[in-house]
């Protein structure tokens, strides 16, 4: 089969790879249909995540078919089409009985980082039963695409992490793909405001009309006096940090309000500055999280009901065959006004 393979820091090529199978009796071989580029492949891809091998499958988001099963799973079968998690459960360690999968002791995220990833033709998904999604007939591929990852990350590690409330004001950092995920799902709760703030004004004119009320441009204007002019100087009560560098981090610190909340999202590859010289009297909670996937099915019925719009996320289309192109769209956004590129193999 043919693969999208990371060969090491700024290395990576379209290339033959063995087809995968089932190793234990709980996998499933899954044919991909619909896969897409992450973030946090362009974080792998510039050295930021050292765990990722020299010939890894690169890839942890998609839909597919089922090829093959394991004679232990129950919920699946051939012909199947289905949803994949970006995290892997088990279902059965301490993490995954509390709801963390994300650090599933026989999993967690594994796709296209300690096992082959979704890139490809073919993926092993193991532990099926767990991370694995029926998709109902009729349903927009494209679009459920966005629930292997986005969706439930922008709002388990932004939204539900930041506690955002009716009436609250909510800043997002980063109008990328997961800031705008943070977005549209923040929208659940009702806050008064929703700040979003990036440098490409393409990305931030796409956040007005999914229904940001500010938008602020921080490399024209000094957005921590601009979030403070829209505050009456508070600040805001949820800052979500949805870049992962060490710079907007710090942004974050210093617009949150006292009491208020800064959720990380970000894949941070670097050290960033904690200002607990200005923090440490001020209330504040930092979370961070890795997102577990929990809220998937909700996600997928508001999708269903079209009470969510996913696939407004998507952009750019090519073949699966195509993807080098596809990444350099990607990594090239604001250049080609790009967000979500979804790669078809049918």
């Amino acid at each position: 089969m043919k693969a999208l393979v990371y060969h090491g820091p700024g290395k990576k090529s379209w290339e033959e790879k063995p087809k995968p199978t089932i190793q234990q009796p709980t996998d499933a071989l899954v044919r991909i249909t619909k896969t897409t580029i992450c973030g946090t492949d362009l974080h792998i891809l510039k050295g930021d995540v050292p765990e990722v091998i020299d010939g890894r499958i690169l890839g942890h988001e998609g839909v597919g078919v089922i090829e093959e099963t394991g004679n232990a799973v129950t919920s699946f079968k051939k012909g199947d089409r289905v949803i994949i998690s970006c995290i892997t459960s088990c279902g059965k360690c301490d993490y995954c009985k509390k709801g963390m999968y994300s650090h599933c002791e026989n999993g967690g995220w594994i796709l296209g980082h300690l096992i082959d990833g979704t890139q490809a033709e073919y993926v092993r998904i193991p532990h099926a039963d767990n991370s694995l999604y029926h998709i109902p007939p009729g349903s927009d591929e494209e679009a459920l695409v966005m629930l292997s990852d986005i969706l439930p990350t922008g709002f388990e590690c932004g939204v539900l992490n930041g506690k955002v409330q009716p009436g609250n004001t909510v800043a997002i950092v980063g109008s990328g793909p997961i800031g705008l995920a943070s977005l549209l799902t923040a929208q659940f709760y009702a806050p008064a405001e929703i700040i979003m703030i990036d440098p490409d004004d393409n990305r931030l004119e796409v956040a007005k009309k999914f229904g940001a009320t500010q938008t602020i441009n921080n490399s024209k204007q000094n957005a921590i006096e601009k979030v403070k002019q829209l505050t009456s100087g508070k600040g805001v009560d949820t800052a979500i940090e949805a870049v992962g560098i060490p710079a907007t981090f710090e942004l974050c610190e210093f617009i949150v309000a006292p009491g208020g909340v800064i959720a990380n999202i970000g894949v941070h590859g670097k050290s960033a500055v904690l200002h607990l010289e200005t923090l440490w009297a001020q209330n504040i909670t930092i979370t961070t999280r890795l997102v577990d996937t929990v809220t998937t099915p909700m996600l997928l019925k508001t999708i269903q009901s079209k009470k969510l719009d996913s696939k407004k996320l998507i952009t750019h289309n090519f073949k699966l065959s195509d993807i080098i192109n596809a990444y350099e769209t990607f990594g090239n956004a604001a250049r080609e006004r790009a967000l979500k590129v979804i790669l078809t193999n049918e």
